[in-house]
Protein backbone atom coordinates (compact mmCIF):
# COMPACT_ATOMS: atom_id res chain seq x y z
CA UNK A 1 0.00 0.00 0.00
CA UNK A 2 1.13 3.90 -0.90
CA UNK A 3 0.81 4.51 2.97
CA UNK A 4 3.38 2.13 4.15
CA UNK A 5 5.80 3.24 1.62
CA UNK A 6 5.21 6.83 2.90
CA UNK A 7 5.85 5.72 6.28
CA UNK A 8 8.94 3.63 5.35
CA UNK A 9 10.12 6.80 3.57
CA UNK A 10 9.44 9.22 6.49
CA UNK A 11 10.98 6.53 8.42
CA UNK A 12 14.21 6.37 6.45
CA UNK A 13 14.48 10.13 5.92
CA UNK A 14 14.53 10.90 9.90
CA UNK A 15 17.16 8.26 10.13
CA UNK A 16 18.95 10.07 7.41
CA UNK A 17 18.68 13.06 9.74
CA UNK A 18 19.71 12.33 12.71
CA UNK A 19 22.71 9.92 11.15
CA UNK A 20 26.37 10.48 13.08
CA UNK A 21 28.54 12.62 10.37
CA UNK A 22 30.47 10.45 8.35
CA UNK A 23 34.34 10.51 8.18
CA UNK A 24 35.37 13.30 6.73
CA UNK A 25 31.72 15.42 5.93
CA UNK A 26 32.15 18.32 8.46
CA UNK A 27 35.79 18.80 7.14
CA UNK A 28 34.88 18.49 3.69
CA UNK A 29 31.73 21.11 4.01
CA UNK A 30 34.18 23.69 5.59
CA UNK A 31 36.74 23.21 2.60
CA UNK A 32 33.93 23.52 -0.06
CA UNK A 33 32.16 26.85 2.08
CA UNK A 34 35.65 28.14 2.26
CA UNK A 35 34.25 29.66 5.80
CA UNK A 36 35.37 28.12 9.00
CA UNK A 37 32.32 29.35 11.58
CA UNK A 38 33.47 30.18 14.91
CA UNK A 39 31.04 30.86 17.65
CA UNK A 40 32.26 32.95 20.42
CA UNK A 41 31.08 35.95 22.87
CA UNK A 42 32.50 38.64 22.01
CA UNK A 43 32.29 40.34 25.07
CA UNK A 44 35.56 38.20 26.93
CA UNK A 45 38.59 40.37 27.32
CA UNK A 46 41.42 39.81 26.44
CA UNK A 47 40.61 36.69 24.34
CA UNK A 48 37.62 38.09 22.72
CA UNK A 49 36.69 41.63 22.62
CA UNK A 50 35.57 44.79 20.48
CA UNK A 51 38.20 47.12 20.07
CA UNK A 52 37.47 50.90 19.94
CA UNK A 53 36.65 50.66 16.79
CA UNK A 54 33.95 48.14 16.70
CA UNK A 55 36.66 45.46 15.76
CA UNK A 56 36.33 41.98 17.01
CA UNK A 57 39.89 41.19 18.56
CA UNK A 58 41.77 38.83 20.73
CA UNK A 59 43.60 36.22 22.06
CA UNK A 60 41.06 33.39 20.71
CA UNK A 61 40.02 35.39 17.56
CA UNK A 62 43.15 35.38 16.48
CA UNK A 63 44.18 31.86 17.36
CA UNK A 64 40.74 31.14 15.63
CA UNK A 65 41.86 33.11 12.80
CA UNK A 66 44.90 31.18 12.53
CA UNK A 67 44.03 27.78 12.27
CA UNK A 68 41.22 28.55 9.52
CA UNK A 69 44.16 29.97 7.35
CA UNK A 70 45.84 26.40 8.01
CA UNK A 71 43.06 24.76 6.95
CA UNK A 72 42.89 27.05 3.77
CA UNK A 73 39.63 28.91 4.67
CA UNK A 74 38.26 32.34 6.26
CA UNK A 75 37.49 32.34 9.29
CA UNK A 76 33.96 33.76 10.11
CA UNK A 77 32.87 34.95 13.77
CA UNK A 78 29.38 34.50 14.93
CA UNK A 79 28.76 35.74 18.49
CA UNK A 80 26.76 34.84 21.03
CA UNK A 81 26.08 34.63 24.86
CA UNK A 82 28.17 31.79 27.05
CA UNK A 83 25.02 30.17 28.25
CA UNK A 84 23.66 29.54 24.56
CA UNK A 85 27.45 29.12 23.08
CA UNK A 86 28.09 25.42 22.93
CA UNK A 87 24.40 24.52 22.44
CA UNK A 88 24.75 26.47 19.28
CA UNK A 89 27.01 23.60 17.73
CA UNK A 90 23.89 21.38 18.12
CA UNK A 91 21.93 23.56 16.07
CA UNK A 92 24.99 23.73 13.79
CA UNK A 93 24.73 27.64 13.81
CA UNK A 94 28.55 27.09 13.70
CA UNK A 95 31.52 24.47 13.18
CA UNK A 96 33.52 25.16 15.84
CA UNK A 97 33.88 27.17 18.99
CA UNK A 98 36.69 28.83 20.20
CA UNK A 99 36.44 30.95 23.47
CA UNK A 100 38.42 29.60 26.48
CA UNK A 101 36.38 26.18 26.68
CA UNK A 102 37.66 23.99 29.34
CA UNK A 103 37.92 20.44 28.04
CA UNK A 104 36.23 18.70 31.00
CA UNK A 105 34.65 14.65 31.32
CA UNK A 106 31.47 16.23 31.21
CA UNK A 107 31.82 18.19 27.67
CA UNK A 108 33.93 15.47 26.46
CA UNK A 109 30.82 13.02 26.43
CA UNK A 110 29.05 14.82 24.07
CA UNK A 111 31.32 17.18 21.94
CA UNK A 112 35.29 16.81 20.66
CA UNK A 113 37.87 19.11 21.95
CA UNK A 114 41.21 19.79 19.96
CA UNK A 115 44.47 19.27 21.76
CA UNK A 116 44.92 21.46 24.51
CA UNK A 117 45.68 25.39 22.99
CA UNK A 118 46.16 27.63 26.20
CA UNK A 119 46.51 26.43 30.11
CA UNK A 120 45.38 28.34 33.31
CA UNK A 121 47.28 27.88 36.58
CA UNK A 122 46.25 28.71 40.06
CA UNK A 123 48.61 31.33 41.19
CA UNK A 124 49.69 33.09 44.62
CA UNK A 125 50.22 36.80 44.14
CA UNK A 126 51.68 39.12 46.77
CA UNK A 127 53.22 42.90 46.19
CA UNK A 128 56.67 43.13 44.84
CA UNK A 129 57.85 43.68 48.05
CA UNK A 130 56.84 41.15 50.54
CA UNK A 131 59.80 38.18 50.37
CA UNK A 132 57.30 36.63 53.38
CA UNK A 133 55.13 34.81 51.46
CA UNK A 134 56.63 32.28 49.04
CA UNK A 135 53.92 29.28 48.80
CA UNK A 136 50.91 28.78 49.87
CA UNK A 137 51.88 27.17 52.72
CA UNK A 138 52.76 30.90 53.89
CA UNK A 139 49.80 32.53 53.94
CA UNK A 140 48.44 30.94 57.60
CA UNK A 141 47.18 33.90 59.38
CA UNK A 142 47.51 36.12 56.52
CA UNK A 143 44.62 38.18 54.59
CA UNK A 144 43.40 36.88 51.24
CA UNK A 145 41.67 38.94 48.90
CA UNK A 146 38.90 36.18 47.08
CA UNK A 147 35.60 36.07 45.63
CA UNK A 148 34.16 33.70 48.43
CA UNK A 149 32.54 30.93 46.44
CA UNK A 150 35.82 30.05 44.03
CA UNK A 151 37.81 27.33 43.96
CA UNK A 152 40.84 29.92 44.57
CA UNK A 153 38.79 31.58 47.68
CA UNK A 154 38.57 27.55 48.93
CA UNK A 155 42.35 26.82 48.32
CA UNK A 156 43.30 29.33 50.31
CA UNK A 157 41.00 28.87 53.34
CA UNK A 158 42.32 25.45 53.14
CA UNK A 159 45.83 27.30 53.08
CA UNK A 160 44.93 28.98 56.51
CA UNK A 161 44.20 32.38 54.95
CA UNK A 162 41.55 34.80 56.45
CA UNK A 163 39.40 35.64 53.26
CA UNK A 164 38.58 39.36 52.40
CA UNK A 165 35.71 38.93 49.92
CA UNK A 166 35.54 40.86 46.56
CA UNK A 167 33.96 40.38 43.68
CA UNK A 168 36.61 39.36 41.32
CA UNK A 169 40.56 39.76 40.02
CA UNK A 170 40.11 43.07 39.73
CA UNK A 171 39.11 44.50 43.15
CA UNK A 172 41.42 41.28 44.69
CA UNK A 173 44.32 42.87 43.19
CA UNK A 174 43.36 46.43 44.26
CA UNK A 175 43.46 45.64 47.98
CA UNK A 176 46.74 43.58 47.15
CA UNK A 177 48.04 46.55 46.07
CA UNK A 178 46.69 49.15 48.68
CA UNK A 179 47.52 46.78 51.22
CA UNK A 180 44.64 45.63 52.73
CA UNK A 181 45.32 42.46 51.77
CA UNK A 182 48.42 40.45 51.83
CA UNK A 183 47.38 38.33 48.92
CA UNK A 184 45.11 36.89 45.81
CA UNK A 185 45.59 33.37 44.86
CA UNK A 186 43.86 33.77 41.25
CA UNK A 187 43.98 33.01 37.82
CA UNK A 188 47.43 32.97 36.03
CA UNK A 189 46.15 34.04 33.01
CA UNK A 190 44.30 37.44 34.29
CA UNK A 191 47.65 37.66 36.19
CA UNK A 192 49.25 37.92 33.09
CA UNK A 193 47.00 40.04 31.10
CA UNK A 194 47.07 42.68 34.30
CA UNK A 195 50.75 42.95 34.12
CA UNK A 196 50.67 43.33 30.48
CA UNK A 197 48.14 46.15 30.44
CA UNK A 198 50.08 47.47 34.07
CA UNK A 199 53.87 46.40 33.73
CA UNK A 200 55.08 48.61 36.55
CA UNK A 201 52.69 47.52 39.11
CA UNK A 202 54.12 46.25 41.65
CA UNK A 203 53.05 42.48 42.34
CA UNK A 204 54.75 39.62 41.66
CA UNK A 205 53.17 36.14 41.45
CA UNK A 206 55.19 34.20 44.66
CA UNK A 207 54.27 30.53 43.51
CA UNK A 208 51.69 28.79 41.66
CA UNK A 209 50.05 25.21 41.27
CA UNK A 210 51.17 22.22 39.14
CA UNK A 211 48.17 21.12 37.87
CA UNK A 212 46.59 23.35 35.10
CA UNK A 213 42.82 23.74 33.68
CA UNK A 214 43.51 23.31 29.73
CA UNK A 215 41.01 24.65 27.36
CA UNK A 216 40.41 23.86 23.31
CA UNK A 217 38.22 24.23 20.39
CA UNK A 218 35.20 22.06 20.95
CA UNK A 219 32.99 20.95 18.16
CA UNK A 220 30.68 18.70 17.21
CA UNK A 221 31.22 14.80 17.36
CA UNK A 222 31.66 12.36 15.42
CA UNK A 223 34.18 13.61 12.42
CA UNK A 224 38.19 12.22 13.78
CA UNK A 225 39.55 13.74 9.98
CA UNK A 226 38.04 17.85 11.46
CA UNK A 227 39.96 16.91 14.58
CA UNK A 228 42.96 15.79 13.23
CA UNK A 229 42.83 18.69 10.70
CA UNK A 230 42.45 21.44 13.76
CA UNK A 231 45.08 19.78 16.04
CA UNK A 232 47.38 19.64 12.82
CA UNK A 233 47.01 23.41 12.75
CA UNK A 234 47.55 24.13 15.95
CA UNK A 235 50.92 22.46 16.48
CA UNK A 236 51.50 24.56 12.86
CA UNK A 237 51.09 27.27 14.34
CA UNK A 238 53.07 26.10 17.65
CA UNK A 239 55.86 25.09 15.48
CA UNK A 240 56.14 28.00 12.88
CA UNK A 241 56.33 30.91 16.02
CA UNK A 242 52.65 32.15 15.34
CA UNK A 243 51.48 31.07 18.32
CA UNK A 244 53.57 32.61 20.13
CA UNK A 245 53.72 35.75 18.30
CA UNK A 246 49.93 35.96 19.61
CA UNK A 247 50.62 34.88 22.74
CA UNK A 248 53.47 37.76 23.40
CA UNK A 249 50.66 40.10 22.13
CA UNK A 250 48.09 39.27 24.62
CA UNK A 251 50.00 37.59 27.79
CA UNK A 252 53.59 38.85 27.28
CA UNK A 253 54.51 34.74 27.76
CA UNK A 254 53.90 31.46 26.43
CA UNK A 255 50.62 30.86 27.69
CA UNK A 256 50.39 27.35 25.60
CA UNK A 257 51.32 25.39 29.44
Amino acid sequence: MNWLKTIAGAALLQAALFAPAQAGENLDAIKSSGTLKIGTEGTYAPFTFHAPDGKLVGFDVEIGEAVAQRLGVKAEFLEGKWDGLIAGLDANRYDVVVNQVGITDARKQKYDFSEPYIASKAVLIVRSDDDSIKGFADLKGKKSAQSLTSNFGKLAQESGAELVGTDGFDQSIQLVLTGRADATINDSLSFLDFKKQKPDAPVKIAAEQADADYSGIIFRKGDAELKAAIDKALADIKADGTYQKISDKYFGADVSK
